[in-house]
């Protein structure tokens, strides 16, 4: 079975991995790796890769930024002969970023089987764009590979049929599960001045907290805030930076926080791992810290992740400075009674989408199809 592995951005590369890695045992199984190059910091994807032990790119699209609509559609563009080209017998999408979306509704206009990795998580709001990402993916997908519970009864709540679901885990928690020792080998603390259980780790880059000037202000108050109970360590999204920058906002922090450029996967989950909490606005970050056992105040009024709630280790803030330093405090006072990590958060969910593809085989993920299979016309119109 042919698979066309599509990765866009930095939480994709960390969830293919596993699945990639899950593959590399089964001679009927023939991934290759699609980079769109959403992220489009060379150096950091390349450090990416190699942490991961992800293979190189067989093919690299280099579409870069832009708007949402310019970069779902060049990416659209881009990706469609790659499909007509190697004419594979699935397309797997992991996440719900641009990248994601794209490829699955080239893959369907195609009439190849596409494969949804996180599939059925809702936050319930359509103003983020991830939101209808994940919405629009999973109405084009065959086989939907869910992460927790909630994904199960949400695409139940849809209408998906059962025989197209398929509970196997987190890919993403395999990754880090695999990494997490080999993270301790990294000197991040030491070149920071940094000692284990002392600092928060801040990542922030939804639209609603970074590209509105007036809750760029509050976001900065709560900031030095922070910083004035324990060292924050923000490595900063490429977006982050340039609003505060614009905003002239960003002076206010460069000597009270360790401002940091994005950081590669391995140094990234030292500091998270060792972090005594984490503020974010990040569904990845949730997880993680949910895993490691971090106390996480999700900057947002919703998660699509509820299941990092229910485990304990996550509570959903908003972005109000008073509401969310009152929460810091109490995490900092006292310890967090937290449970188990969610069902099938065990490493092991790459390997269940890998026997799923064994089980069905070439003529089990076509039969799935709901649609007929056009890539021979298409490609013949070319």
């Amino acid at each position: 079975m042919r698979i066309a592995c599509v990765c866009g951005a930095r939480p994709n590369f960390v969830k293919l991995a596993a699945v990639v890695e899950a593959m590399r045992p089964h001679r009927e199984l023939r991934p290759f790796v699609v980079h769109t190059g959403q992220h489009y910091d060379e150096r950091l994807s390349a450090a990416m890769f190699e942490d991961l032990a992800l293979p190189r790119p067989d093919f690299h699209l280099e579409v870069g930024s832009g708007s949402h609509a310019m970069q779902t559609a060049e990416v659209m563009q881009r990706f469609e002969p790659v499909v007509l080209e190697e004419r594979p017998d699935l397309v797997l999408v992991v996440g719900d970023v641009n990248s994601t979306v794209a490829c699955s509704l080239v893959a369907a206009k195609l009439g190849i089987a596409v494969a949804h990795v996180e599939a059925g998580l809702r936050s319930f709001d359509r103003s983020m764009p991830e939101e209808l990402n994940r919405v629009v993916t999973d109405a084009l997908s065959d086989l939907l590979f869910v992460s927790e519970p909630s994904g199960m009864a949400n695409l139940r709540r849809e209408g998906v049929g059962e025989e197209h679901i398929f509970f196997v885990g987190n890919v993403m928690i395999d990754t880090l599960l695999r990494h997490v020792v080999r993270a301790r080998s990294s000197d991040v603390l030491e070149r920071l001045g940094l000692r284990p259980g002392e600092h928060a780790v801040v990542t922030l880059h939804r639209p609603g907290n970074v590209d509105a000037p007036g809750r760029l202000v509050a976001v900065v108050d709560l900031l030095e805030s922070l910083a004035a109970r324990l060292a924050v360590v923000f490595p900063m999204h490429p977006r982050a930076r340039a609003q505060l920058a614009a905003a002239g906002l960003l002076a206010r922090l460069e000597h009270r926080l360790h401002l940091l450029e994005p950081q590669g996967y391995l140094d990234f989950l030292r500091l998270l791992s060792t972090a005594r909490i984490v503020l974010t606005d990040s569904g990845g970050v949730q997880e993680e810290a949910t895993v490691l056992r971090i106390p996480c105040l999700t900057l947002r009024e919703n998660t699509e992740r509820p299941a990092t709630v229910v485990a304990g280790w996550n509570r959903i803030v908003g972005t109000d400075p008073d509401r969310v330093l009152a929460e810091v405090d109490t995490l900092l006072a006292g310890p967090v009674h937290g449970g188990a990590a969610p069902e099938k958060w065990d490493g092991r969910a790459g390997e269940r989408i890998a026997r799923v593809l064994l089980q069905l085989g070439p003529e089990g993920v076509r039969r799935l199809r709901k649609r007929p299979e056009v890539v021979a016309a298409a490609a013949g119109a070319r």
